[in-house]
């Protein structure tokens, strides 16, 4: 995604079951991909707009790993897992 992109793109963070390595990140259009201890996977960063975020989701369906949670995240970077927010799907 381009600078320019980024600028206009909300950052988004998608929890999975299951755990993905760093090595998925370009297949998933360059979201960082961090797993937790709990088994599950986060995918966290930009997202063009919703049609490139439902893009990501079906990825993650294809994969056949459970979709826990998607946020969209503070400008600030930081998104408070246990509040729900705008967008959310559980």
């Amino acid at each position: 995604m381009s600078n320019k992109q980024n600028e206009k793109a909300t950052n988004y963070q998608i929890k999975i079951e299951g755990q993905l390595g760093p090595e998925w990140s370009d297949w998933f259009d360059g979201l960082s991909i961090a797993q937790k201890e709990d088994g599950t996977t986060f995918l966290t960063g930009p997202v063009a707009d919703q049609s490139a975020l439902h893009g990501l989701l079906k990825k993650v369906r294809d994969l056949g790993m459970p979709l826990v949670s998607v946020n969209r995240m503070e400008t600030d970077g930081y998104s408070n897992p246990n509040q729900i927010t705008k967008g959310e799907i559980l």
